[in-house]
């Protein structure tokens, strides 16, 4: 028979301490973590266990693995002690304190290369908090991976988020000087299409489309790419080098095409722009520490360079 349920604040801890385990990767760091010993640690986990009536872990002398069960159990258990923290922040009056650690998912070279200003700005802001900052280009699955929010150039396809936008980047058009071969600079789209193309797998394959800024009109036209990569430094690199024309985000190559490195070919016609969204999952009560990042990110399109912040009203 299951034992009579514990008082709240005992169900809090352990579910506090099986996280703590899960995060850490073994008792002994989660011990060492929560300023416990070992033995309690285990008995801590084992009490949950007992209580839910299911085994959470399976161990063994090298490794730690959740269960089906446990899989499940961590990701409720985070989205409780959210709520709970959450509560708690509210009734004593300490929303604006922002504490505890953020799990940040971005794009890898975006991530890189624009967000960790902004990212430094923010820890300077809230010292009692810190961030794991991760870098891949695919989508985060939220729960079981235990991811706050993430950095997602381009359109969001999960209905299951909350995405807010927060920039938008321009694609531009660019290529070699040795590509015109000393000849004048192109200044209608179409003109293009006679030039070797590389592509970026992710926004375009086999076809270009670009926009007149000033009337608006619009110029498609196929491309058999020599190179196509999912990359896009590897797709500036083979630009650089005058292996083809690429569309490609402006700050990728704003200091290239500033230095004559690269031409800013038909400047005048543009790619679509990519919005760059903050998605995370939603909950009733969101910790002050991501509500504050959500905040310093609108910002961010005002102070990268290459990147256009929203204009008035979006």
């Amino acid at each position: 028979m299951k034992e009579a349920p514990s008082p709240a604040v005992d169900r809090i801890e352990l579910m506090q301490t099986f996280v703590r385990i899960v995060e850490a990767g073994s008792l002994s760091a989660a011990a060492a973590q929560l300023g416990a010993s070992q033995p309690t640690i285990s008995r801590r986990l084992q009490a949950l266990e007992r209580f839910l009536g299911v085994k959470l872990l399976r161990r063994s002398t090298h490794a730690m693995k959740l269960t089906e069960d446990g899989e499940r159990a961590y990701a409720r258990a985070r989205e409780l002690l959210g709520d709970w923290h959450a509560m708690e922040a509210d009734l004593r009056g300490v929303g604006d304190a922002p504490q505890g650690l953020l799990r940040v998912v971005a794009p890898h070279a975006f991530g890189q290369a624009q967000l960790v200003a902004p990212l430094v700005d923010y820890l300077k802001r809230y010292p009692q908090v810190s961030v794991e900052w991760l870098l891949h280009d695919r989508q985060p699955d939220f729960v079981a991976e235990g991811i706050d929010c993430a950095i997602q150039v381009g359109a969001v396809s999960l209905p299951s988020v909350v995405a807010v936008q927060i920039a938008e980047v321009p694609r531009i058009v660019v290529g070699a000087p040795s590509l015109i071969a000393g000849g004048e600079v192109p200044e209608h789209a179409q003109s293009l299409s006679a030039l070797p193309w590389l592509a970026i797998q992710t926004f375009y394959r086999d076809e270009v489309s670009l926009r007149h800024r000033g009337d608006g009109v619009m110029c498609q036209f196929p491309i058999q790419p020599r190179l196509s990569t999912d990359s896009l430094h590897a797709l500036r690199n083979a630009a650089l080098l005058g292996l083809g024309a690429c569309v490609s985000s402006a700050w990728v190559v704003a200091q290239d095409v500033a230095e004559g490195r690269l031409l800013h070919l038909a400047p005048q016609w543009r790619a679509t722009p990519l919005p760059v969204y903050l998605v995370y999952p939603p909950a009733r009560h969101q910790p002050a520490k991501l509500l504050r990042f959500i905040e310093a990110m609108r910002k961010v399109g005002s102070t990268m360079t290459g990147v256009e912040p929203l204009r008035s009203g979006e």
